[in-house]
């Protein structure tokens, strides 16, 4: 998983140095409306919300813009109204993409999500084509000193955690979906906020990309899916060598 986890560890450089805080405070946004519109507003209580909470901590969300989610949903002062629709398809050498979307217009979220898919030489799938490789995981987004797979074994494994990514400045724990409050109360104990947190997808195989050309047509085909309004996370089944990677992010 080298490969996924360099990619992994790129987007978040690039996402700290485009700044698009706009998108993503909208993103967030939805995730605790409909969060709170599930499960009720006590973080405790809604792991979802609590994920969602963490995601704004993690982007410098202002307060007052959680708080004020919270409440409209909470008190049904908002009107919205967001529907959880997954995409699937393929990208170049069969990879294979899931697409998570939040959208209170699903005809205008299917024809975007699959021009994407057409123009970024992808195609899109029947519901069920690719969904079973993917498996529900907690997904940890630590950086800085903490990013090391020694230090976060200690913190991390006794709550369940059962992986540990790391590339460069950043570490990924994984762990079932079960133990998300406790891995989240371990980092918190040991003072380490979490840059990004949540429950995510992984894959069960990866297809290993060997050259250069391809792996920036699958680049090109993620980052124009995540750039999608209605889409609140991409998943892929795709492993590039770092030598490649690196190459290619360089550019």
């Amino acid at each position: 998983m080298a490969g996924h986890s360099k990619w992994a560890n790129i987007k978040h450089k690039k996402g700290a140095a485009d700044k698009k805080k706009a998108k993503i405070f909208s993103r967030i946004t939805k995730e605790i409306i409909v969060a709170v519109k599930s499960a009720g507003p006590d973080m405790e209580t809604n792991t979802r919300l609590r994920a969602a909470i963490i995601a704004a901590k993690a982007a410098n969300m202002p307060n007052s813009n959680v708080e004020r989610a919270i409440k409209k949903a909470a008190g049904d002062t908002d009107t919205s109204t967001y529907e959880e629709i997954v995409y699937e398809g393929y990208g170049p050498e069969g990879v294979a993409v899931l697409v998570e979307t939040l959208t209170d217009n699903r005809n205008r979220t299917a024809g975007e999500v699959r021009l994407l898919f057409d123009r970024t030489g992808g195609n899109m799938a029947n519901s069920g084509a690719v969904t079973w490789m993917f498996h529900r995981k907690s997904r940890f987004v630590v950086t800085g000193e903490n990013a090391t797979e020694d230090k976060l074994l200690e913190i991390v494994i006794e709550a369940g955690a059962e992986e540990i990514d790391e590339a460069d400045d950043m570490a990924e724990v994984w762990g079932p979906p079960e133990a998300f409050e406790e891995i989240s109360k371990a980092l918190e104990a040991a003072g380490i906020v979490p840059e990004e947190a949540g429950l995510a997808r992984a894959p069960e195989n990866y297809i290993e990309i060997k050259d250069a050309d391809t792996a920036k047509k699958i680049m090109r085909l993620i980052e124009k899916l995540e750039d999608q309004d209605d889409v609140q996370a991409v998943y892929a089944n795709f492993d590039i060598a770092d030598e490649i990677m690196e190459a290619v992010s360089e550019e």
